[in-house]
């Protein structure tokens, strides 16, 4: 880019970040978006940048968007009249976004769609105020990408999940931050995943591995979930009905629905009311089953070498499986629970349970109608070859 392309491009954000002429400037930003060339680089100044349109970045390859800082740079949405993003990148390539914040906008503040090659970068994405249904669904949102790299961002208010990727291949989330979530972090029918050195506190639940029916990728897997701070996530479930987010008891710490090849290793699990770590079926759902092609079985689920709560805690009366743990355990509810649904074309499910600390067990026994609930960890006292780590 030249230094007079360089020139014209900061005096329009610093035009965009005064104020002055706001439908002309998001008129301006949006042609400047249409108009960047691939291997640009667009500058955003410090500032308040108020918008009333979705932003949309479609087709472009190598291109860096940059802000001043992620309490310095803000994009606001709170008055959005058109489109249901805040910013939406697609059909695109090796796009990095980074230094800024996205707030408040009708839909999902940032989504990324078959994007091959995805940086998000010391970005803040919420929703102000106290959580709300009306929030949008996701604050970050990538779906139907490849190489995506979220590190070191913030997600706040979204009523489903803050940090989302679904339907992806070749993933890392770390060292990001998700409060005041339904969902804090969510992997969903996404391929070789890693979540690792997060923090996940005060959501609904803290952090989902899932596979669900009816989407075109059918079946995820090799997610490891490792040395995350998983922290007293019993904020209310606010997600709309409907949603299988709204299904998730508030008190979740990690949950494993439907997967297979998923590794929960060293991480730290505390002060989660209800379900510290819950690995289940689709069918504790409830939810009818059309797809023919999806495998509603968690299987090959390796949980070991964690941190949980010792002592005393009181699972949510609000759930189905919450007040079963409040009926059969009283105030000392397991760490891991397993609803025991398994695969009837196969001889064992390979769930495997070692050395964790204060890693209380129950087989809940979902399919019996929840009778002749066990306790009994030697049938799970198992290994499983571990996961690649990330580099």
């Amino acid at each position: 880019m030249s230094y007079v392309r360089n020139s014209a491009l900061w005096c329009f954000f610093c035009w965009a970040a005064s104020g002055v002429a706001q439908p002309d400037v998001e008129k301006q930003w949006q042609t400047r978006f249409i108009l960047a060339e691939d291997g640009d680089t667009l500058e955003l100044p410090a500032g308040r940048i108020e918008l009333t349109n979705t932003l949309w970045l479609d087709g472009k390859r190598g291109v860096v968007l940059r802000g001043a800082g992620a309490d310095r740079t803000v994009l606001s949405f709170r008055g959005q009249k058109q489109g249901a993003e805040g910013l939406k990148i697609t059909n695109a390539s090796d796009i990095v976004l980074e230094g800024f914040t996205l707030e408040n906008s009708r839909g999902d503040l940032l989504k990324a769609q078959q994007v091959n090659g995805l940086t998000l970068r010391n970005l803040k994405a919420q929703w102000t105020g106290k959580p709300r249904k009306t929030n949008g669904s996701y604050a970050l949102y990538p779906v139907q990408c490849q190489r995506v790299r979220i590190e070191r961002c913030t997600a706040i208010g979204a009523s489903d999940a803050g940090i989302y990727v679904g339907q992806s291949d070749s993933v890392w989330v770390t060292e990001c931050v998700a409060y005041h979530n339904v969902a804090g972090i969510e992997i969903e029918n996404t391929t070789n995943a890693w979540v690792w050195n997060n923090t996940a506190r005060d959501n609904t639940g803290g952090i989902l591995v899932f596979d669900l029916p009816d989407l075109p990728k059918k079946q995820g897997g090799r997610v490891l979930v490792w040395k995350n701070q998983v922290l007293h996530n019993n904020h209310k479930n606010f997600a709309p009905k409907g949603n299988i987010v709204a299904k998730v008891p508030p008190g979740t710490g990690i949950m494993v629905l439907a997967t297979r090849h998923v590794e929960i290793a060293e991480n730290t699990v505390l002060d989660n009311r209800t379900a510290p770590t819950a690995i289940v079926s689709y069918y504790l759902a409830q939810t009818p089953l059309q797809d023919k092609d999806y495998s509603p079985y968690a299987a090959d689920v390796h949980v070991h070498d964690n941190t949980y709560s010792a002592g005393k805690r009181r699972p949510t009366w609000r759930h189905r499986l919450g007040f079963l743990l409040w009926l059969k355990f009283g105030r000392r509810p397991p760490n891991i629970v397993y609803d025991g649904i398994t695969d009837p074309n196969t001889s064992h499910a390979r769930i495997c349970l070692r050395q964790n600390t204060n890693g209380s067990f129950a087989n809940v026994k979902a399919a019996q109608g929840f009778k002749n609930i066990t306790t009994d960890l030697a049938p799970y006292d198992c290994s499983l070859p571990p996961l690649p780590r990330p580099k």
